[in-house]
């Protein structure tokens, strides 16, 4: 499967607490970290329920 690079770019404070959650289930929690992870259909949907806060790069 491809792989991509995401980054985060927004910070959690004043989100709900499911959009905290999946920040956290990405590997993610503060601003300018990053991972490198597969593309599964569920990290695409939990990319796509915080799209807002993250930058994604595919390699």
């Amino acid at each position: 499967m491809a792989k991509v690079i995401i980054k985060q770019v927004r910070s959690t404070i004043k989100r709900p607490s499911r959009q905290k959650e999946t920040i956290k289930a990405l590997g993610l929690g503060k601003i300018s970290k990053t991972v490198e992870v597969e593309v599964t259909p569920q990290i695409q949907g939990m990319i796509n329920k915080v799209s807002h806060l993250v930058e994604v790069t595919q390699l």
